[in-house]
Parts: structure tokens; sequence; C-alpha cells
């Protein structure tokens, strides 16, 4: 009864709440609520920034499935079956950037990318010995310029509930496969992945959710809160800049709910497609 209370107190009321202000005109300040039905959705859908942010929403997602799953089987596979010397300290080195916060996270990786002080660009002058100056935050393509950034913030996390799951993989099974002669690609392939699935299911959900609902921080920071031409803009920016810049809470709420309808399809979409029959081991 206090985990449903909680549950219900902050996250279905204010989800509710949401909903409800999107049927009215209401700024947020004022006492009055103007009640204009599905008017907001009726805007919504004729807003030529939307679209932009959902490409760019999904460009996050896509780029950071890919950058966090690909990077984190092999360095979980790394960490637990190739027995490397140091391999928890490792593991508190990778989860480093997750206990960081978000605000220095997206200050630090601004420094990075400047295209005056930066590393990148220093780097690369200092490789080509000529100088290299380019506004990779600054460009109409510089949403791809975050991925590094939010790949980088997290991906400690999947590490270690990748590492959970591998570990609990009985050790007789690997030692059945050496003595059948497999290979450790296809140990990784026929015993290590089936049997983490879970755990990757996991990780490709947290993912998305924490994507769609969550990447505004970084946006707001690096690219000060859309960047050119709404060039990095995503649904959560968007609608902080409407409810808290514009004044105009009731359409950020209904760019709220359509983050909640987008996530929901999103999610149970990709339950599906990676639902697999739950392997007892006995």
């Amino acid at each position: 009864m206090p985990t449903l209370l909680l549950y219900g107190v902050f996250l279905v009321y204010p989800m509710l709440k949401g909903i409800y202000l999107s049927l009215f005109d209401w700024s947020g300040g004022s006492e009055t609520y103007n009640f204009i039905g599905l008017e907001n959705y009726k805007n919504m859908f004729h807003d030529e920034v939307i679209p932009k942010t959902i490409r760019n929403d999904y460009i996050l997602v896509i780029g950071k499935v890919i950058g966090f799953m690909i990077p984190t089987l092999l360095l979980a596979v790394a960490l637990t079956r190739f027995r490397i010397k140091g391999a928890g300290f490792y593991r508190s080195v990778f989860f480093i950037p997750n206990v960081i916060s978000v605000v220095v996270v997206g200050v630090l990786w601004r420094f990075i990318y400047n295209p005056n002080i930066g590393f990148i660009n220093s780097f690369i002058s200092g490789v080509t010995g000529k100088p290299f100056q380019f506004a990779w935050l600054g460009e109409k393509w510089s949403i791809f310029a975050l991925l590094p950034t939010s790949i980088w913030a997290g991906i400690g996390f999947t590490i270690i509930l990748l590492i959970a799951g591998i570990l609990n993989i009985p050790e007789s099974l690997y030692e059945s496969a050496n003595i059948d002669g497999a290979k450790q690609w296809q140990q990784f392939w026929n015993i290590t992945l089936p049997l983490a699935w879970e755990q990757v299911q996991t990780s490709v959900i947290w993912i998305v959710t924490t994507t769609l609902s969550g990447s505004f921080i970084i946006v707001s920071i690096m690219t000060f809160e859309g960047g050119v031409d709404n060039a990095t803009q995503v649904m959560s920016s968007y609608l902080y800049a409407q409810a808290f810049h514009y004044g105009n809470f009731s359409y950020g709420a209904t760019i709220g709910v359509l983050i909640l309808v987008i996530a929901l399809i999103t999610t149970i979409t990709l339950q599906r497609l990676m639902k697999r029959e739950s392997i007892e081991l006995t």
C-alpha cells in the first residue's frame, strides 16, 4: 500500500493532471482555466517544430541503443569471461559518469566541443598541423554531437546491469561448451546472450524511456535549448520551453501527452519485438 500510494501521488496523479490541463488555455500563473477542448492538440499537429522534435528524439533513441548495447555487451563479457585483472576497478571507472550531475556532464562536454579551446578541435589541429575550428554544436546536424555525451554519461549503468546478468549464468555451461570445443563467440551467441536477454531487454527499454522523457537537460545545457533552427530540439525540451519560457503550460501539457503516447507505443513495440521464451536453468 505505501508503494501504491507513492506511485499514485508522484506518477499517476501528475499524468492525469497533465492530460486535464491539456484541455485548457492556462498560462501557469493565472487563476482562471479557459476550457478549449482539443484546440491545443490541433495546434500541436500544425506546429512545424513538433516533427523536428520527434525526429531528433528518435535519432537519439536509435543512436543510444546502438551506442550503448554494442560496447556494453563487449565490455560486460570482457570483464566477466576474460578474467581481466582489476575488473572491479574498471567497473567502478565506467560507472563514475553515472554519479556525476547531468548538468556537470553537459558543461564538461560543451567545453570539449568548444570551437576555439575545445579538446576535439585542438586534437585535430595537433594531428594535422593546421588550425581547425568547427562549431560542433552550431550545425544543423548537431543532434548527432549529443550522442557521445549521452552514451558516456550513462553507459556505466548498463554495464553493471549486464554484468549482473552474466554472473548469474552457471559456470558449468561454459565448461561444457569448452569441452565441446565451442569458441568464445559461439559461447557468447549461444549461452551468454540468450541467458542474459532479460537484462538486455531491460537495458533497451530503460534507454528508450529515459531518452524520450529526459534528454532536455543535455539539450538545454549544451545547445542552449534547441540549437540553430531547433536542430537539437527534442520533445521534452520543447515542452519545457513552452511551459516555463513562454508561459503556455497547457500547450506544454499537450506535448507531455504526446511524449507519453509515443513512449508507450515505442515501449510496447520493443517489448513485443524483443520477447523471447524464458530459459529456466535446472
